[in-house]
């Protein structure tokens, strides 16, 4: 059986769902700022048969819920909380997952990350997105999530994707076994504008890369040889190995992590809580500019 593990082409797609090996597929699509648009999105056009993956019902965990695995706007659910909603969609290890929205891969890359985490390296991101499968003619369906295969009991793995906790980040502070990169627009870099958390800024020492800037005009990942020029500039010869992804709540930072392993650079950590559970406690040192 292929193995995709980091992106899918609508082409290979296409080929997988006609296939004989067991595949599953997510609509991630989620909109920060209108969180109910994402549903309406899926109820529109979705792949024919994909599930819905809702970011703030599905892959985060309620607020106030003293298991999370993280904290920040968008805090992990735990592993097995996790683990549990997959076993209830009739996931199982033997599968393909494929994760797509209609946002640049911001919200499929949350997912993507996740299934990582739960030790499940067979998941891949569609590149381009629903626009992409679409104009490929690719098959598509109107209407709700497709019934539900049998539960399966999905339990977590050894992670496959490293996460890193506000106390590791305060600790490697200003050393140069920690590279943070924040994925966030410019002008909130900056600390120019701030529309969702209570404070502007970043954390001292943070470079930034939007994580726009990983995307060709065709809305799909850039060529890996592209990337890593890219981030060989950035980091001006920083171990990439020290690097840890943020961004506002450790859902934007994704692209630039699957970006940097396209560009064959290594699984960055993740920073899940990024500068919303950062700037939470005034203590913290914070920077502008």
């Amino acid at each position: 059986m292929t193995c995709y593990r980091t992106l899918i082409s609508p082409e290979q797609l296409q080929a997988l769902t006609t296939s004989a090996q067991p595949w599953m597929v997510f609509d991630c699509s989620f909109e920060l700022m209108q969180p109910l648009a994402g549903d309406q999105q899926y109820l529109d056009t979705h792949i024919a048969g994909a599930v819905r993956a809702d970011l703030d019902r599905h892959l985060s965990a309620p607020k106030g819920d003293l298991d999370a695995a993280s904290g920040g706007r968008h805090p992990l659910p735990s592993r097995e909380a996790f683990a549990t909603w997959l076993g209830n969609l009739g996931f199982d290890h033997t599968m393909q997952a494929v994760v797509y929205d209609r946002q640049g891969a911001v919200y499929a890359g949350r997912l993507w990350w996740m299934l990582k985490w739960l030790g499940h390296e067979a998941v891949a991101v569609l590149d381009g997105g629903l626009q992409a499968w679409q104009a490929q003619g690719g098959p598509v369906s109107t209407g709700p999530s497709p019934a539900r295969r049998p539960q399966t009991r999905f339990a977590p793995m050894g992670a496959l994707a490293q996460l890193t906790t506000t106390e590791q980040v305060e600790q490697q502070l200003g050393r140069p076994t920690q590279t943070l990169l924040d994925a966030r627009g410019e002008p909130r870099f900056r600390g120019e504008v701030e529309p969702l958390d209570p404070i502007a800024g970043h954390i001292p020492g943070a470079l930034n890369r939007p994580f726009g800037n990983n995307f060709g005009t065709d809305g799909k990942f850039k060529p890996a040889a592209t990337l890593r020029q890219e981030f060989d500039a950035l980091l001006a010869g920083c171990d990439p190995a020290s690097v840890v992804h943020h961004c506002g709540s450790g859902v934007s930072a994704i692209p630039n992590l699957i970006a940097m392993e396209l560009a064959g650079l290594g699984r960055g950590a993740l920073y899940a809580g990024s500068w919303s559970e950062w700037c939470s406690d005034p203590r913290r040192p914070m920077a502008q500019g």
